[in-house]
């Protein structure tokens, strides 16, 4: 018997709570302030340009990562 698998299903969805939201969203504004205060050589270090910690920095507080919505 041959086992069949299939790739193109959806990825079953995960309820966030709002609280854990708010910690995560909290969370990632204290990461972005963070981030504005490096110098370009500790950028240099963890591998980020000027400008991609710039258009980091300046996401809204809402636009987090996708995965938290999925």
């Amino acid at each position: 018997m041959t086992a069949v698998t299939c790739t193109n299903a959806p990825a079953a969805k995960r309820h966030v709570s709002p609280l854990a939201w708010l910690v995560h969203v909290w969370e990632t504004h204290r990461e972005r302030v963070a981030l504005s205060q490096l110098d370009s050589k500790r950028l240099e270090d963890i591998g980020l340009t000027e400008a991609q910690a710039q258009r980091e920095v300046n996401r809204p507080i809402w636009d987090v990562p996708a995965h938290w919505t999925h």
